[in-house]
């Protein structure tokens, strides 16, 4: 059976792009694509349940954010779709299940669809392409200049209050975003984890661990707050290769 599908979006490029991705997948039926928010609130409430809906969240004269409150409840999954990363923390209040940053990938889109519905026939797998898979923030070290950041090549991020410092392998870039809601953006991806209120690390850069301090590989140290250590102290467990000695 398709999992049907609903698009709102007030831009019509945004719409025919995710129409292309959503003709690409064999089992997902798209049932309509909605360019006035106020338009699907009147049909969305009225009308059958959907698996997904995606929505934009810079809308004119109701906000993506506001339309999810009414809408909800018809549908299984809601994916946030937007350019502005700022949304992340209010999409995250709203339930959503995932939050695409435009523009987004086809590997992108088709990864989500695999999370979030891991039982599904006919989605192909897809590992994202690192050369794909990246997104740009500006760079407060660098006049604010837009830089890209690969997903794969971020260490940590650490909260700077409404700042954050990313560490990467080769550099450390602050931009202007809390660390909720970043934290949003880098759920989907099982290799990050929160070690600490103020640190995301990514787990496959772990250098050394003494304690409850994590030796990261560009030599950071991020000590193990008592709200994550499971998860933390699980993944190290896993990876641990014990002898008949241990």
């Amino acid at each position: 059976m398709k999992l049907k599908c609903i698009v709102i979006d007030d831009d019509i490029h945004a719409i025919n792009g995710i129409k292309s991705y959503i003709n690409t997948l064999s089992n997902i039926q798209l049932v309509h694509a909605y360019t006035d928010p106020l338009q699907a609130l009147t049909e969305i409430s009225g009308g059958i349940n959907v698996d997904i809906i995606f929505m934009d969240i810079d809308m004119p004269m109701i906000s993506g954010i506001e339309l999810s409150k009414a809408v909800r409840h018809k549908t299984n999954k809601l994916i946030f779709t937007t350019s502005h990363s700022k949304y992340a923390y209010e999409a995250f209040e709203m339930h959503a299940s995932a939050y695409l940053l435009k523009p987004y990938t086809f590997a992108r889109f088709a990864e989500t669809i695999n999370r979030l519905f891991p039982l599904s026939p006919n989605v192909p797998s897809i590992n994202i392409q690192q050369e794909d898979d990246y997104f740009f923030v500006r760079n407060k070290n660098e006049r604010n200049n837009l830089i890209k950041v690969r997903y794969a090549d971020i260490v940590a991020v650490e909260s700077l209050q409404n700042y954050v410092r990313i560490y990467t392998v080769d550099e450390t870039i602050v931009t202007y975003i809390a660390l909720s809601e970043i934290k949003v953006i880098l759920k989907e991806y099982s290799n990050f984890a929160q070690a600490h209120r103020s640190f995301i690390i990514a787990k496959n850069y772990i250098e050394k661990v003494e304690g409850n301090m994590l030796k990261m590989i560009n030599s950071l140290s991020v000590n193990i707050g008592n709200n994550y250590r499971d998860e933390i102290q699980t993944y190290i467990r896993e990876k641990t290769i014990r002898t008949g000695r241990s």
